[in-house]
């Protein structure tokens, strides 16, 4: 079946795309969830026009991804924890840590776009990958610090 994404859908495409799905996948969540619309003559026409919009909002939003990336690579994370034996980690550093300092640094990152590759559970320099858009990524330097030290 094809149908007209109205919204971005993970593994299938972003809003606006024309795409082939299996008829059950498209009748039982897609459509019900209006996430799509049936790719109809009408539907179609009516989409060329929102696609305009569409890829002006997308330049917009890149350009923006783009001076947040640049605000990122340029920022310093301290983030100080308590320590054991051998300064050893209570718990991990996570991505809520990292994007509240974020927050503090008057920078806004949503916690679900940080990669983090491993737990941080010591102290140290940390790279860790924040994926603003599926095509602007940027890498941030965490430095996690003894409290107190």
């Amino acid at each position: 079946m094809l149908v007209i994404l109205k919204e971005n859908v993970e593994n299938l495409g972003r809003i606006g795309d024309v795409v082939k799905v299996a008829d059950g996948y498209a009748r039982n969540f897609l459509i019900p969830s209006k996430k799509v619309v049936a790719a109809n003559q009408n539907n179609l026409t009516a989409i060329e026009h929102q696609k305009k919009m569409l890829e002006k909002k997308r330049a917009a939003e890149k350009l923006s991804a783009e001076e947040i990336s640049k605000k990122i690579a340029a920022f310093t994370c301290n983030i100080s924890r308590k320590t054991g034996e051998k300064d050893k980690l209570f718990g991990s550093v996570t991505t809520t840590d990292i994007a509240d300092a974020l927050k503090a640094g008057g920078i806004e990152v949503e916690k679900r776009s940080i990669h983090i590759k491993e737990p941080i559970k010591a102290l140290g320099v940390h790279t860790v990958e924040i994926k603003l858009l599926p095509e602007v990524t940027t890498n941030l330097k965490v430095w996690v610090v003894k409290e107190g030290a």
